[in-house]
């Protein structure tokens, strides 16, 4: 998304009310948005500063703003459970996804990561991302689609037990219900040194992952889980909100390392998982 001082055709905006309630599209010269509380042509809000307040037909006030990732992953159409802003944030950071980049995912779902790394590696890097499923591929390339990023994205339908096509990927996300079956060809997969990232939401599946990394020589693992609270932004009150988003999902991560035979150094740093007991060796 381009974030200029005016709102241009083509980008995506987003109109929010009084009630915040808000509507994210694409603005097009000709079109118009159509609501319960009026229409507003989109030829009146092409070349308006972001932050303008505009009114329908009706009168009916809104604020013209572009949408933050979070909003539009947040109110994606979706036949599957989606990432949340808050683990997805710190997953790009965490494995190094950055402009230019060649990066896999597995487990397409309604394509809210797709869109989070697609925008991360920009329009010189490439997404590629394996899904089984023909009905939930569409969706999520109808959503990546709708945000204008469609073109970063190669969509690959196969069962993943049949392996990857591509070598060498700077990093690779793996989201399905037994990621512990495919870490070898993850690791085919990925360059030497290249991240892997997965989320999981039982221990047990945690548990498998951990054992299967270092079957595979992933070394620098790490699990972790995010917890987000919000505060009511009252002044005069402040205080924790009576909700929160709490557990999602276990994140692990881990990195592919080489090492020599004639150095054990190296293989002890690939079966080094802290807080695995080796009893089970």
């Amino acid at each position: 998304m381009k974030y200029l001082l005016n709102a241009q055709a083509g980008d995506l905006a987003q109109l929010v009310g009084l009630t915040h309630k808000h509507f994210i599209f694409i603005l097009q010269p000709g079109g118009e948005f159509q609501s319960h509380r009026g229409v507003l042509k989109h030829d009146d809000l092409i070349g308006k500063p972001w932050g303008s307040q505009v009114f329908s037909h009706t009168g009916a006030p809104f604020y013209l703003l572009q949408p933050s990732m979070s909003d539009v992953l947040n109110e994606l159409p979706r036949s599957t459970q989606i990432l949340y802003p808050k683990d997805i944030g710190y997953i790009l950071i965490q494995m190094g996804i950055s402009e230019g980049q060649t990066v896999l995912e597995a487990g397409t779902g309604s394509g809210s990561m797709t869109i989070a790394m697609a925008t991360a590696v920009g329009p010189q890097g490439r997404v590629i991302s394996y899904e089984k499923t023909p009905d939930t591929q569409n969706l999520a390339r109808k959503n990546l689609e709708r945000v204008g990023l469609a073109s970063r994205v190669t969509f690959k339908l196969r069962d993943i037990q049949e392996g990857f096509d591509e070598t060498e990927a700077d990093a690779f996300f793996l989201d399905v219900q037994n990621p512990f079956d495919y870490l070898e060809h993850v690791r085919a997969a990925l360059k030497p040194g290249g991240f892997f990232g997965s989320l999981m939401p039982t221990f047990n599946q945690v548990e498998k992952v951990l054992y299967a990394l270092k079957k595979n020589n992933f070394a620098f693992v790490e699990v972790c889980e995010l917890i987000l609270r919000y505060y009511k932004t009252n002044p005069a009150r402040l205080r924790p909100t009576d909700r929160m988003v709490a557990h999602t999902g276990f994140l692990v991560f881990g990195r592919r390392i080489e090492f020599t035979d004639d150095d054990p150094r190296g293989a002890a740093l690939s079966k080094e998982i802290v807080g695995i007991e080796e009893e089970r060796e």
